[in-house]
């Protein structure tokens, strides 16, 4: 017989999928972890945030900034600002790239003097750098032999403490005049030269051989016509040049900054 359910009695319980709970508190749980998080990043220190938008904006000329403080702000590199920013003008760094150079040929030259050296060394600044110009093959090099005499010893020991603080790069060049030579051609006794000038900076000088090299251009730089000995003897030269480290854009105001300076 079919069973007949008990008059009064409570009816059956259904079980229905619930699982989607689950899935609703998960994300409930994530919204609230987002809104917390939008909540912290929404209190800003207002100092440092002014900071950081005055570096930034003046790093890309955008605006004229006010005082940043840089050991704690976030400052764009000077070189990389627009020339119109201010405070951070080409011009101003040439300037001061030309006051640093002429601090380091004043500091040889009066070593130099003092030693009584200076007569045969000549300094010039321009785009690329400090150029020191050892003119005269006979006072530091024999007639058509690449060693050093002992007064291009003395010279060379003067002014290396001098090129090994300043840390720049520098580049030795080798010059000739034209003539008869024993050597191949003026690029093999030119090379052989500056070489030996570069030897005497990294082995005796205190300059890391990483930042130095050595060059030869022969007869090729000539700085006149060779019509008579004494042009030749300026011909027959090595120019040891300090290299800038400054962007190109600030490097080719380095002339005109030098008039500046020279007009003061």
């Amino acid at each position: 017989m079919r069973s007949r359910r008990r008059r009064g009695s409570a009816p059956a319980e259904e079980h229905v999928d619930e699982r989607w709970m689950a899935s609703y508190m998960d994300m409930v749980t994530v919204l609230m972890c987002m809104f917390i998080v939008l909540f912290a990043m929404s209190t800003v220190d207002q100092t440092k945030f002014d900071k950081l938008r005055n570096s930034l904006a003046t790093g890309f000329g955008t605006v004229v900034s006010q005082k940043v403080d840089t050991a704690t702000g976030t400052v764009v590199p000077p070189e990389y600002a627009k020339s119109d920013a201010q405070g951070f003008s080409s011009m101003d760094l040439a300037l001061k790239e030309v006051d640093r150079l002429n601090a380091l040929r004043d500091e040889m030259k009066s070593k130099l003097d003092a030693a009584g050296l200076g007569a045969n060394v000549q300094f010039q600044i321009n785009e690329r750098g400090l150029t020191v110009k050892l003119v005269g093959s006979q006072t530091f090099f024999e007639p058509d032999r690449p060693e050093l005499t002992a007064r291009a010893s003395q010279v060379l020991g003067t002014i290396s403490p001098a090129l090994a603080s300043v840390g720049l790069e520098i580049m030795v060049e080798g010059h000739a005049a034209n003539g008869v030579t024993s050597y191949p051609s003026t690029w093999e006794l030119s090379s052989a030269r500056s070489v030996n000038v570069l030897r005497y900076f990294v082995d005796r000088g205190g300059i890391p051989a990483g930042h130095i090299g050595a060059v030869a251009f022969g007869s090729a730089r000539q700085v006149n016509d060779d019509s008579t000995e004494a042009l030749m003897e300026l011909n027959r030269r090595v120019d040891v040049v300090v290299l800038s480290d400054k962007p190109e854009v600030v490097r080719a105001l380095i002339p005109e900054a030098l008039k500046a300076r020279a007009g003061q």
